[in-house]
This record gives C-alpha cells, sequence and structure tokens, in this order.
C-alpha cells in the first residue's frame, strides 16, 4: 500500500481533481481507496429517520450497514479525540494506492491544489510534503520556488494524466 495526499485549501477544487485521478490511476490496474478528512464539526453519511442513524443516535458505538451493493462501517467518536492517519489507513482493505485529502500536517507526499482566484495564500512552503502544486494560474512570485521548495513540481490543474503519473512515482509506501 501507498499513500499520497491531495491538500489545499477548502474550495480549491480537491475533490474535482480527485474525481477525474481516481479513474486515471485505476485505468492501470491499480485498487485505489481514499481517506477525507473534513473539518466539519458534524459529518453525516446516514439520514435522519433511518434505522441506522437512530440505532447511533440511541448510543451504539459503530454500526455497519449492509446493503447489495456496498457496505459502510460508522465509528462514534463520542467526544474521543480524532484517530491518527496510521490507525485509519489500518482499517483499510488492502489496497495499491490510498489517497488522502485533507491532514494536511502529515508528513507523506502531497499536491496542493491552489486557484488565486479564491484569493487565499499557497500552503506551501509552510505545510510539510508539499512536493507539488496544481494551478489553474501561474503561481505567485513573491515567494521564490527555488528558494522555499527546491524541486517542487508545478502542474496545469487540468493535466489529469501527468499528474497521475506524478502521483503514482512519488506515492510513499505505508
Amino acid at each position: 500500500m501507498k499513500i499520497f495526499g491531495i491538500a489545499g485549501h477548502s474550495g480549491m477544487g480537491k475533490t474535482t481533481l480527485l474525481e477525474r485521478l481516481v479513474p486515471e490511476i485505476t485505468g492501470h490496474g491499480l485498487v485505489v481507496s481514499l481517506i477525507k478528512h473534513s473539518h466539519k464539526k458534524q459529518v453525516d453519511i446516514d439520514r435522519p429517520g433511518k434505522d441506522s442513524f437512530r440505532l447511533r443516535e440511541a448510543g451504539c458505538m459503530e454500526v455497519l450497514l449492509l446493503g447489495n451493493d456496498r457496505w459502510a462501517l460508522m465509528h462514534e467518536l463520542r467526544g474521543a479525540e480524532e484517530p491518527p492517519l496510521d490507525y485509519l489507513l489500518d482499517r483499510l482493505q488492502a489496497c495499491d494506492l490510498v489517497l488522502i485529502e485533507g491532514f494536511k500536517n502529515g508528513d507523506f507526499p502531497k499536491l496542493e491544489v491552489w486557484r488565486a482566484s479564491l484569493g487565499k495564500p499557497p500552503l506551501w512552503p509552510e505545510w510539510p510534503g508539499i512536493v507539488a502544486v496544481a494551478s489553474d494560474t501561474p503561481l505567485p512570485v513573491a515567494q521564490p520556488i527555488a528558494a522555499t521548495a527546491p524541486g517542487l513540481a508545478r502542474f496545469d490543474l487540468s493535466a489529469t494524466a501527468p499528474i497521475a503519473d506524478f502521483v503514482l512515482a512519488q506515492a510513499a509506501p505505508r
């Protein structure tokens, strides 16, 4: 199993890029999984009124829901701290690549998705692990790339195949 992250501020297009990357990478015959970290206080994949929601609300620590096409395991933290990334990776089935959206502080290779039009500064070089930036515009020149991120790869955000090749080449063994 190898891991690679996609990072960036909210609204930059991380999920949109991932929607293009996953079929590109699975097209190489690889099995891909994903861990998405959300900073939202309340994350529900269940709906009020459904049995699984009601039983989770009643106090179950975990509810596993099995249907004809998929299963999902929901685990309630109930005030406990968020588990570390390694704990979550241990819960995944065997696969070739785990793409990680979020976990900006994690020390693993990441590509930052950055759009100047949103008016937020890039994460590099402040955040660990950023080895590339994909953007729809040139990167800001206020921070010299050679001084702050030697070897930082740059991609046009629409260049799905080259980004996928880079992800596969740079993914870190777990």
